[in-house]
């Protein structure tokens, strides 16, 4: 039986992913900053480990629980949405430490045992924003679009020992906390210069028949990068995504 490390399960696509994997007879490692097992159905096969990516100490405590993985997800992070003139600093670097620096954080705690047993693969959750420009996002858009630079690179070092790395792409996702968690780190949007802009856009993302993205999606893309060696490097969930990486 195989297992499986993924981060950001308290909610949104890591508890999808994680519910995926438990009922597809797989050890689930569940990582949530506040460790609860009330979102998560009962079973032997489940461990909750408290994880904060942010936190080097925890990292390492989660990854020493854990034991030996065969598949780790990055899905840990968090969204902001404001005009790139008005954004805060301190968000921009927010958004980094967490999507970014968090991800690769984990990335370099667990590839030493893939490595050393020349399997195992490495599957980050970025978003389909990488894809194509959107407006008001742009801190978010950069902090996923730099894991994904980093984990094609990463792909080619780490294909000589029989390790794979897939990014998932995710597109918009109503259902998830997604919308909420941003709309805490707004900025600028009654500015003289961008408000009638801002509703426009937003607008344009609360259209009924716009295709979007279930966690569901995520989860079977996440399913195929980690049981299918022959799965492309970069995976579009949902079908908003897979219009954007198709060029439409």
């Amino acid at each position: 039986m195989k297992t499986v490390l993924i981060t950001g399960c308290s909610s949104g696509f890591g508890l999808e992913i994680a519910r995926y994997f438990l009922a597809s007879d797989w050890r689930v490692v569940a990582t949530m900053r506040t460790p609860s097992t009330d979102v998560l159905p009962r079973s032997e096969h489940l461990r909750v480990v408290a994880l904060d990516v942010t936190d080097a100490e925890s990292i390492r405590n989660a990854v020493d629980a854990a034991g030996p993985i065969d598949v780790l997800v990055n899905n840990a992070g968090f969204g902001a949405a404001s005009p790139a003139e008005v954004t805060p600093l301190a968000t921009v670097r927010e958004l980094f430490e967490t999507n970014t620096f968090g991800t690769i954080a984990m990335m370099q705690a667990v590839i030493p045992q893939f490595r050393e047993r020349k399997a195992g693969v490495v599957i980050n959750v970025t978003s389909s924003v990488t894809l194509k420009a959107v407006p008001l996002l742009a801190a978010y858009r950069a902090s996923k679009a730099a894991v994904g630079a980093f984990t094609e690179s990463m792909a080619m070092e780490l294909e000589q020992f029989g390790v794979r790395a897939c990014l998932v792409l995710p597109g918009r996702a109503p259902e998830t906390r997604f919308g909420e968690n941003a709309r805490g780190r707004m900025h600028g949007f009654d500015h003289e210069a961008y408000a009638d802009f801002a509703q426009k856009v937003f607008a344009g993302m609360r259209d009924p028949s716009s295709p979007i993205t279930q966690a569901r999606d995520v989860a079977e893309a996440v399913w195929r990068a980690a049981t299918d060696a022959s799965s492309p490097i970069h995976i579009p969930a949902g079908a908003d995504a897979e219009a954007w990486a198709s060029g439409h």
